[in-house]
């Protein structure tokens, strides 16, 4: 019984990570479409994937150099998810 529940909650970990892999990408492929504008009001779907990515991007960008426009805070967390992802499915494997 432990066991499923410890394969349920792994499945739900990683389903999460990899929507957060996908709400990343989404905000960066609007990013090259859509330029905010401080003066327009804000566009609701950008706003939801910033409060979504935020948390995750800002620590990121304070520990990264700046390489003028380029921003690899998002490179960085996707890679760290995925290996958070790979790391939770070859446990949850091993032990099971």
């Amino acid at each position: 019984m432990a066991g499923a529940f410890l394969i349920s909650l792994a499945e739900l970990v990683i389903w999460v990570l990899t929507a957060l892999i996908y709400v990343i990408m989404a905000r960066v492929v609007l990013s090259w479409i859509i330029r905010p504008n401080p003066y327009s009001p804000p566009n609701p779907v950008v706003h939801f994937l910033s409060a979504v990515t935020d948390p995750l991007l800002n620590p990121l960008r304070r520990i990264l150099p700046r390489l003028g426009p380029l921003d690899l805070s998002p490179m960085v967390a996707i890679a760290i998810l995925m290996f958070l992802k790979i790391f939770i499915q070859r446990s949850v494997q091993a032990a099971f």
